[in-house]
């Protein structure tokens, strides 16, 4: 298997639907090696130990992670079942960058950034970043976030072990839209 699809079905086990596929997750998101590779093999997913290794360090999104022991497994952010993973509130750069699509702005005005089916609005440290994402959803845009005033406010962000930037909710009076 390729990397690429090894890691889009590995987001599919770790941050969706691991009950669908037998994985248990604990409350931190950490799964065994061993079990998430049978569970893959089972599902036709064939995975072996060196492609896995190569996934974690290669994902050009850092999406996964081993623990210290290099025996358990997590995504690093986007779950959209119940994980806590522990992440401590950390202070923001001035300004944060949101990637999204032309066709969602007037909701976002009107409603802010909202984390939809995830724990958090993801958020990048750079344009360049945030306009790669836009680009999966559509024709992009790029937002400009008031992270200093949102911090100001007593809004905490967070930042994930692959430096996305984290945050429960960016109201819209935060963002500078595109013209």
């Amino acid at each position: 298997m390729d990397l690429k699809r090894a890691s889009k079905f590995l987001s599919l086990v770790l941050r969706h639907e691991p009950d669908k596929f037998g994985v248990v997750l604990d409350a931190a998101g950490w799964t065994p090696v061993d079990a998430l590779l049978s569970a893959c093999a089972r599902h036709g997913h064939t995975i072996d130990r060196p492609t896995l290794e190569r996934v974690v360090a290669e994902n050009d999104k850092k999406r996964f992670s081993f623990d210290e022991s290099g025996t358990r497994i997590r995504a690093n952010q986007g779950h959209s079942v119940d994980v806590e993973l522990g992440y401590e509130a950390a202070s923001p750069p001035a300004l944060l960058y949101h990637g999204t699509a032309t066709r969602v702005i007037d909701a976002i005005r009107a409603e802010g950034l909202k984390k939809m089916a995830r724990h958090h609005v993801h958020l990048s440290a750079d344009d360049v970043t945030a306009r790669a994402v836009g680009q999966r959803h559509g024709k992009p845009a790029v937002l400009v976030l008031d992270a200093a005033a949102m911090a100001a406010e007593g809004i905490a962000f967070y930042v994930s072990a692959n430096k996305v930037w984290l945050v429960e909710h960016v109201p819209a009076r935060f963002i500078r839209f595109p013209a």
